[in-house]
């Protein structure tokens, strides 16, 4: 007989505190602290600090900044390299509902004082190493931040001490039984990323609770991350929270090893003291790891594995890395959707290509995480996916939970970004038959010349091929004839001469920005000047 009063699974049953709860990272630390509480959990140096102790101070973190005033809506800002401050900050900042705003260390004064007056912070955490930028910065702001200064042993340079308080006695004026409730709502703003700001002001990236739980699920899901990694912070925490890496592998019960900076001949020394097992890292990480001499790498005698994003590696990094003991796994994201969105899963049948053609296949950037709902590549005008042939050039959409909120005071840029239920990447790309996609260029870095599109990554490609080539970037140059023509910047190998080469090819260390890309609008003020 049919039912008459509608549908029978929407009678009495609905959303309630014993079936639903709001997403968000900030749990993952009490539950490792409370199943791993003597499992160390952070290795800084000669230090260790176990999950009690870190679940702890995230508290007394949290605790203390309440007792400053700060609270929901508030903006902490963090200017640290990879210590363990920047830890507690991942959860002690979130777990007041106030908004963790990690700044690029390696960002001039003016940009450092914008990015503080834009997101409107009201705590800096910050590092003696970087008062000589970070100083200048605070003089071109018209108001007084409260300044915490971590002061960390394994820093013996120069710098000016700019804070009222150190960061250890700041925790001590905190409780660690201080009680946090976890957010109501799943998209509340978590933490505040921005952009390289290569085309003006950089732009505020705001994620959510929501977003940052299934970006580290994803991470850990995708990888994968076991129980009980241990992960060398060889990735700045200030980039996109450190991929979500941050939250993600304290939810296995990993173990984070920090490092301030990347030395080679140290990050083989760790890998072998501590036992790491997963490392991320720009192409730059693995091209200084590749040109560490022999004598100065330690044989760690099994597989470490290791994700980078940014270029594509070419198959004589590849190849050398394997050589070494690490496994490869290349990435692809942005900072509009919390890191990697993206990764290029490996098929069991790759193993039997020759090495060249393996590259090709792992340099691709690949299919979605699961934690994405949508990618395709598209025609940015129409939003109509283009064949699936290797061939046709459309723009990477993206949409999903890992999508950001928007853009922090930039209403117009938000809208423009996320026009038709899509986030438009402005990357370029073909999707190959097996529906993998392959990253071909920025929307503003292709170059037409005589009308035909000339795809800058193809050229850099065919150039980094050359054994003594160690990077290269090839950007559009003004040309009478043609409108544009290409133009390359070529980085050689150490101890190599120079050789006959175009005039319009350059030589020289490309500049980058901290996560390893190069800066092309840069070299294209170069280029018109050549």
């Amino acid at each position: 007989m049919a039912n008459t009063d509608g549908n029978i699974f929407q009678r009495g049953l609905g959303r309630a505190p014993a079936n639903f709860a709001p997403l968000s990272p900030l749990g993952f630390l009490p539950r490792s602290a409370e199943i791993y509480p003597e499992r160390v959990a952070v290795i800084h140096g000669e230090r260790r600090i176990t999950y009690r102790d870190f679940d702890a101070r995230a508290r007394r973190l949290a605790s203390a900044l309440v007792q400053r005033g700060i609270g929901p809506g508030d903006t902490v800002s963090a200017i640290l390299p990879n210590v363990p401050a920047m830890l507690d900050a991942h959860f002690g900042v979130p777990m007041i509902g106030a908004v963790l705003n990690t700044i690029n260390t390696r960002l001039d004064a003016r940009t450092i004082a914008y990015i503080l007056e834009h997101g409107e912070a009201k705590v800096l955490l910050t590092d003696r190493e970087y008062a000589g930028t970070v100083g200048p910065a605070l003089a071109k702001l018209g108001r007084k931040l409260l300044i915490v200064e971590v002061e960390d042993a394994l820093y013996q340079g120069p710098g000016e001490r700019l804070g009222e308080i150190e960061y250890e006695a700041f925790l001590a004026t905190g409780s660690e039984e201080f009680n946090w409730a976890p957010p109501t709502d799943e998209s509340a703003p978590i933490a505040l990323n921005y952009t390289s700001g290569t085309t003006g002001n950089p732009k505020g990236v705001i994620y959510h609770h929501r977003g940052t739980f299934l970006e580290s699920v994803g991470n850990i899901m995708m990888w994968p991350l076991p129980p009980r990694a241990v992960y060398l912070w060889t990735l700045p925490m200030f980039h996109c929270n450190g991929w979500c890496y941050t939250w993600a592998v304290t939810a296995m019960g990993g173990t984070h090893v920090c490092l301030r900076r990347v030395d080679p001949p140290l990050v083989f020394q760790l890998i072998v003291r501590h036992g790491v097992t997963h490392m991320c890292g720009a192409p730059t990480v693995l091209t200084l790891l590749i040109q560490t001499p022999p004598a100065q790498r330690t044989s760690f005698g099994r597989v470490v594995e290791i994700q980078t994003g940014g270029s594509s590696p070419p198959a004589k990094v590849i190849r050398a890395m394997g050589e070494m003991g690490f496994s490869v796994t290349h990435l692809y994201g942005l900072t509009e959707v919390h890191g990697p969105s993206t990764l290029c899963a490996p098929q069991e049948a790759w193993e039997a290509l020759e090495i060249g053609e393996r590259a090709e296949k792992i340099a691709r950037q690949g299919v979605r995480y699961p934690t994405l709902d949508g990618q395709m590549v598209a025609d940015p005008k129409t939003l109509r996916p283009v064949p699936a042939d290797g061939r046709t050039i459309g723009e990477v959409m993206l949409r999903g939970n890992t999508v950001m909120l928007g853009y922090l005071k930039d209403q117009a840029a938000t809208e423009a970004a996320l026009h038709g239920g899509w986030f438009h990447t402005g990357d370029l790309a073909v999707q190959h038959p097996d529906g993998y996609i392959e990253i071909k260029d920025r929307a503003k870095d292709i170059i037409i010349s005589g009308g035909e599109n000339i795809s800058s990554i193809e050229v850099e490609i065919a150039l980094n091929r050359h054994p003594a080539v160690l990077m290269s970037a090839v950007v559009a140059r003004p040309d009478e004839t043609w409108g544009e023509t290409p133009c390359a910047f070529v980085q050689l190998r150490p101890d190599l001469p120079h050789f006959a080469v175009p005039k319009t090819v350059v030589f020289g260390m490309l500049p980058t920005t901290s996560t390893g890309k190069v800066q092309k609008y840069a070299l294209r003020e170069r280029a018109r000047a050549l």
